[in-house]
């Protein structure tokens, strides 16, 4: 009934009635108060936001052109007269700190800086994507890793260690031959290693009998003009003792095309 006079912004109708209500609230005992005391909260509410509403309007009346212009007035443009400012000011009828006059009037209001916004949206930055961990898998032992060597390396490698025992072995049976023949004439070291009619040849027999002198089967010395010469050692029994106890030393021979030649 008196929906007029509770949207007048002077009225404090509205809210007389509201203390009124919660005050009856306290005596509220039956279902049919409570849907009165309901239905009331209801039209308050709605006479509440017709009359916010309203308020609403009247303040965001805003004139542009006119703030516009108080804002001018403010930084102290001159119409008559264009400033000459430089390239890098700002030019026309405002003077050149007309910017910054503006700036320290709005801190008196402002109590803390503005937050900062993205142009292009915001940008928050994303804990970087774990990269996945490969597994290297672990070394195997070397059982293993020979059981993993591809069957047919493991033969070429069969095959080439027992071409080389059976080159080693044919070697010192020619050594052995060639001593049981002329057991006083010394064999030259050379002469027993090198092939005149091939280089890798030679390299390859000198490879082999290295074996012969590193298990003690064949000895390097030097006769009276200082050249290397081969013999076998004495065969294993009596000997062995003194096989073993004498010095060996390791020797690395250089020898290229053209020394062979």
């Amino acid at each position: 009934e008196n929906r007029e006079a509770m949207l007048n912004s002077k009225s404090n109708s509205l809210t007389e009635a509201l203390e009124e209500a919660n005050a009856i609230f306290d005596g509220v005992c039956r279902a049919r108060e409570a849907a009165l005391d309901a239905q009331f909260l209801v039209l308050a509410s709605n006479l509440g936001k017709e009359k916010a509403s309203e308020l609403h309007s009247e303040m965001s009346a805003f004139d542009s052109t006119a703030y516009a212009e108080d804002l001018l007035t403010f930084m102290g443009i001159n119409r008559t007269e264009e400033t000459d400012d430089s390239e890098d000011g700002p030019g026309g009828f405002l003077p050149e700190d007309a910017w910054k006059r503006v700036g320290e009037e709005a801190l008196k209001y402002i109590k803390r800086a503005p937050v900062f916004h993205y142009m292009l949206g915001s940008f928050k930055s994303e804990p970087p994507v774990p990269k996945q961990r490969i597994e290297r898998q672990k070394k195997a032992s070397r059982g293993k890793a020979e059981q993993a060597m591809p069957a047919q390396l493991k033969r070429m490698e069969e095959s080439h260690q027992e071409a080389t025992e059976k080159e080693v072995e044919r070697i010192l049976r020619i050594l052995q031959t060639h001593f049981e023949n002329d057991p006083n004439t010394p064999i030259s070291f050379f002469d027993f290693v090198i092939d005149p009619n091939s280089f890798a040849r030679t390299v390859e027999n000198m490879f082999h009998v290295s074996f012969l002198i590193r298990d003690g089967l064949a000895r390097i010395k030097l006769d009276e003009d200082e050249l290397p010469v081969i013999e076998p050692t004495k065969p294993r029994g009596a000997g062995k003792e003194d096989g073993r106890a004498g010095e060996r030393n390791q020797v690395i021979i250089r020898l290229d095309q053209r020394e062979w030649k």
